[in-house]
């Protein structure tokens, strides 16, 4: 019996101090994408949104390591580049996101001691996109099954995968609200290994041997400027330059975050102690 006791106090003991360390949160903002299709940051008209569910674990009072899953939407349109040429290409795309993270932060200050902090992070992503388009009647297309540059063609273009590994990093700052709640400003870069975020990234295929490997439609949507007033009707010869494989595709968030730690809060330090004092909220502090 006193083991089985011994046992369960410690169960329980563990239990709380790993939820004392957690914190659950929410966040949401702006979703940005830079490519082939789009090289000015935060485009008024091409600027969507972010949703994610998160969860931060303390492994130290300035060290958090965070979960993230975000769903977002991203596009890009040559529509409304500056330069003519780009304008006369005439491409098009959208993907909706879907990102699982997970990130160390490190803040500055310690916020079971101060008011707020400044904050980096970095880490490892897993995220699936899947770019598609809307031809002349409104009709909406996924562009990979068509190959618009030839991938799956030629042995030098091979077919891209949906789900890709990523590299995030980036910062912000944190205010701690209550001893338990808190909510930050952030901006997050996503390093990409792949430059078909947007399905646009090197040359044009053969007329003839896109159409004999993919139809008709995927000639069509991997040459647009036919279908604009005083576009060029004819199609490019085969290398003709339609994208640039020279810099890889970004997406970024830029929003608020909250999160709500599970628990009395206080120092992840380790060791439970009630000093007597009163902390900035002026309640006793007890850390841990």
């Amino acid at each position: 019996m006193k083991l089985i006791a011994s046992l369960l106090f410690f169960f329980l003991s563990f239990t709380t101090l790993l939820s004392q360390r957690l914190h659950l949160g929410v966040a949401g903002g702006l979703a940005n994408y830079n490519g082939d299709l789009l090289d000015k940051l935060y485009a008024e008209k091409q600027t969507n949104g972010f949703i994610a569910a998160t969860v931060h674990y303390e492994l130290f009072d300035q060290l958090l390591l965070r979960g993230a899953f975000t769903y977002a939407r991203v596009d890009g349109n040559d529509r409304y580049n500056n330069k003519d040429f780009l304008k006369q290409r005439n491409l098009q795309f959208e993907s909706v996101i879907t990102e699982f993270s997970v990130v160390s932060e490190f803040y500055l200050f310690n916020l079971n001691e101060k008011r707020y902090s400044p904050y980096a992070f970095a880490g490892l992503a897993l995220f699936h996109f899947n770019p598609y388009t809307y031809d002349t009647s409104n009709k909406k297309y996924f562009l990979k099954p068509l190959g618009t540059e030839g991938q799956g063609i030629y042995a030098d273009k091979k077919q891209y995968s949906l789900l890709q590994p990523a590299i995030p990093f980036g910062g912000g700052i944190k205010f701690s609200i209550t001893e338990n709640l808190r909510a930050g400003i952030e901006i997050g870069f996503r390093k990409l290994f792949t430059d078909y975020l947007d399905d646009v990234s090197t040359t044009y295929a053969d007329y003839n041997d896109l159409l004999a490997a993919k139809g008709q439609l995927a000639v069509d949507l991997a040459y647009r400027e036919d279908e604009i007033a005083g576009g060029n009707p004819v199609y490019p010869v085969k290398d003709t330059q339609r994208g640039s494989s020279k810099q890889k595709d970004i997406y970024y968030f830029t929003g608020i975050n909250i999160t709500y730690r599970i628990g009395n809060g206080g120092s992840s330090s380790g060791s439970f102690r009630f000093s007597g004092k009163k902390n900035k909220f002026g309640c006793p502090a007890v850390s841990f």
